[in-house]
């Protein structure tokens, strides 16, 4: 197993313990729950990648990876939903504020959805033009399926951006409520899982990589300062729409909580 996935083996380990834990510890149930929902989430952060790359035939990069990222999730939905047990529901309709949350991950998004869609129309930025993009793809493997889609001008990602974004409109507004509660939940939970540490990660390397503290490979880009212009706008798009879902996300569960007795 790769580095990442015996971290990911270790945060379910652990997560099961601490759960265990809170089964003989009525009085700190709730919080040693909620400790152990963080794990297991930790150990499925990257599940979202995995669900992407066979999604577009590309296969993911370990499968016992996948199976841990998986069960990783899998584990943070029913040790969250274990913790969050005997609360009363909320109101069905977020306040004003909750109501400005998809707009906030829009705002996010689309500097990174700009970026994106005009290399897959043939424009330059940071000194990268689109046909040199696509070339990238065909030289890391990408599938067919995943070409075809830039050759038409629609890159993928900034598909998956607009589906995200229409996401976090679904958990918000009053229409997401008459849909099935794991529907909008199973994505959602996903994106969080994956892209908020993803973003929050990589923007807290681009700090000391913009100071000149740590390296950074400049890869197809022909400086350093490309490479950072790039990484900014990926990672802040990342980081703020994680954020923004996770909240998102929250706001839907709690709404959508049946009330149960019990601790």
């Amino acid at each position: 197993m790769t580095l990442m996935d015996t971290a990911a083996a270790g945060c379910l380990a652990a997560a099961v313990v601490v759960a265990v834990a809170a089964v003989g510890l009525p009085g700190r149930r709730r919080g040693l729950l909620w400790a152990a929902c963080g794990l297991s989430a930790a150990a499925g952060c990257t599940l979202l990648m995995d669900l992407i790359a066979l999604l577009f035939g590309q296969g993911v990069d370990s499968r016992p990876g996948a199976v841990l990222h998986a069960l990783g999730l899998a584990g943070a939905v029913a040790l969250g939903a274990a913790a969050g047990r005997g609360r009363a529901a909320a109101p069905a309709a977020p306040g004003p504020p909750g109501r400005w949350i998809p707009y906030v991950g829009v705002l996010c998004f689309l500097p990174y959805i700009a970026m994106k869609l005009n290399w897959a129309l043939g424009g330059t930025f940071a000194g990268i033009e689109g046909a040199q993009v696509l070339a990238a793809s065909e030289r890391n493997g990408a599938s067919g399926l995943w070409l075809a889609l830039e050759r038409w001008g629609l890159d993928p990602t900034a598909l998956m951006a607009f589906a995200g974004i229409l996401l976090l409109f679904c958990l918000i507004r009053p229409w997401g409520l008459r849909l099935p509660r794991w529907l909008p939940l199973t994505p959602a939970l996903i994106g969080v899982g994956t892209l908020v540490p993803y973003g929050l990660l990589g923007l807290a390397y681009l700090v000391p990589a913009q100071l000149g503290a740590v390296p950074l490979p400049e890869g197809d880009f022909a400086s350093r300062g490309e490479v950072l212009a790039v990484g900014w706008i990926g990672y802040a798009a990342f980081a703020g729409y994680g954020v923004a879902l996770m909240a998102a996300t929250r706001s839907y569960w709690r709404r959508t909580s049946p009330v149960t007795g019990g601790r």
